[in-house]
């Protein structure tokens, strides 16, 4: 209802600002990736994790997790929706409102409603387990018992998958958006197929954008806590 709309606007009278909006999105990417990492690497998020629990209440807490949660998501919504519009720049406005209408309506409903889904399996095992201790039901205890100790590790997991998909996808759009790196991309997937064969082919440009988003993030992440300390 607003990314839709807003898009449209910017390829009636703002069409050269989509490139733009992709590599700051993609740059949001890399530097989300890269401050997970930092911060598990050198522990400052569960300390301030604790220290924030022990000030507020935990619905307080878990209001600030949400907005984070929004906020990001917005973000990558946002890419998405621009990344659609570059695609069908030149087509008809009637065209690009269709396409981008289907796509907001395909990420809402099967990306956002899959990862509702599980973000609620633990409320869906401890349902379920209830439901076994009043009714005796001893698959349904099972099924409660699968799902409630599956939750953490398939959050974990898929914690970890976005992070990567996070350099990969924000350190993709950095390089179709600067030429150089494009090339770079290009010469150095050749160099190593000719060293490996087809595996090269395959591997090397995952991982250049890969690299190359960590990197990316990296910078802006030091970049900033420079600008802080600085800023005191």
């Amino acid at each position: 209802a607003i990314l839709v709309p807003a898009a449209l606007l910017i390829s009636v009278w703002l069409p050269w600002l989509i490139t733009p909006l992709l590599m700051v999105g993609g740059l949001f990417l890399c530097f989300e990736g890269a401050e997970k990492i930092i911060e598990k690497l050198f522990g400052h998020a569960q300390q301030e994790d604790e220290s924030v629990v022990e000030q507020q209440d935990l619905q307080e807490y878990e209001k600030q997790k949400i907005k984070g949660a929004i906020r990001t998501d917005f973000i990558l919504s946002a890419e998405i929706i621009v990344i659609t519009l570059g695609t069908v720049a030149g087509a008809t406005l009637v065209n690009q409102a269709l396409v981008l209408s289907v796509i907001a309506i395909i990420m809402t409903i099967g990306v956002y409603g899959l990862v509702a889904g599980i973000v609620k399996l633990d409320d869906a095992g401890l349902y379920l387990l209830q439901k076994a201790q009043q009714s005796g039901g001893k698959f349904k205890e099972l099924v409660g018992k699968f799902l409630l100790a599956a939750a953490p590790k398939l959050m974990r997991f898929l914690a970890f998958a976005g992070t990567v998909a996070m350099f990969l996808v924000g350190g993709g759009i950095l390089v179709h958006g600067i030429p150089v790196l494009h090339h770079a991309k290009q010469g150095s997937t050749k160099f190593v197929t000719d060293l490996v064969g087809k595996m090269g082919e395959l591997a090397t440009p995952i991982l250049f954008d890969g690299l190359l988003g960590v990197l990316a993030g990296v910078l802006i992440v030091i970049s900033i806590n420079l600008y802080k300390r600085i800023s005191k």
